[in-house]
């Protein structure tokens, strides 16, 4: 049976605010918010469980609310535009909203079926248009894997949900301390390719056809010497113009399809 909600000062409305705005919360809870057709789309296309589905009434034509309504999900809720409102963070109406169950982002859960894995790395990264940046890139070359070291960000933030236009249900995803997944790489024989400055050798005439990980860091700081030192080969982005760095997801997204063009090129 599909309940009904009009007021915004509903109580379970209302508990739906600290789920959306607060990382502890969503930790405790082990659930999520998330807000738009498309995002909601791919989480359900990559087995995420929906708890509950809000449908906005007056947002959706009938067919659209009909379709909707046929989604899997333990809870069906209509509710009107003015609680919609309450519920929504972006300016864009598409009247649907979700809470859905979290999945482990260990590294142990990650599933390394090829042969020769290409992961992207990325340490300490804090802004969420980046991380959703990096996820999208990742989609976009289908990688093996993407790992957050020393996570600065609750990964089911609403901004990297939105960011990364729902990339971050699409791809495999895991987090752990920088000596957790230096360890993880090492056992799983992956060749790390740190990305930095000093003592680094130009990125196109490496050989990434084998199982590899690209490594970046933070523009402010780059990378740790942990990750520097531990690292199997510094590689480089070489600079033709007046500044020495650039945007991480920029810089990840040239390495990654540099891979990529190499192992199309043979295969």
């Amino acid at each position: 049976m599909t309940k009904l909600i009009t007021s915004p000062q509903n109580s379970f409305i209302k508990s739906l605010i600290p789920l959306r705005d607060k990382s502890r919360s969503r930790r405790q809870s082990g659930s999520f918010f998330i807000e738009g057709q498309r995002e909601l789309n791919i989480a359900l296309k990559h087995d995420y469980t929906i708890n509950t589905l809000l449908l906005c009434t007056d947002l959706l034509s009938e067919i659209e609310l009909e379709n909707w309504s046929q989604v899997p999900a333990q809870e069906h809720i209509h509710i009107n535009q003015e609680v919609y409102a309450k519920l929504a963070l972006r300016d864009s109406t598409e009247g649907v909203l979700a809470v859905a169950s979290a999945k482990s982002h260990d590294l142990e859960a990650l599933s390394l079926t090829s042969q020769a894995p290409l992961v992207l790395v990325a340490e300490a990264p804090e802004k969420p248009g980046n991380i959703g940046a990096l996820l999208r890139t990742a989609d976009a070359a289908n990688l093996d894997a993407v790992i957050i070291a020393n996570p600065k960000t609750d990964l089911y933030n609403p901004n990297i949900i939105r960011s990364s236009v729902g990339c971050l249900f699409s791809n495999q995803v895991a987090t752990g301390t920088t000596a957790e997944v230096l360890s993880y790489l090492k056992e799983n024989k992956i060749k790390t390719y740190a990305a930095c400055l000093e003592g680094a050798e130009p990125y196109h005439l490496q050989d990434f056809s084998q199982a590899s990980a690209l490594v970046v860091g933070t523009e402010a700081d780059g990378l740790s010497e942990q990750w520097l030192d531990s690292s199997d080969v510094r590689i480089k982005i070489p600079m033709q113009g007046s500044i020495d760095s650039m945007n991480v997801s920029v810089a990840a997204g040239i390495l990654i399809f540099e891979a990529k063009r190499q192992r199309n090129f043979k295969n």
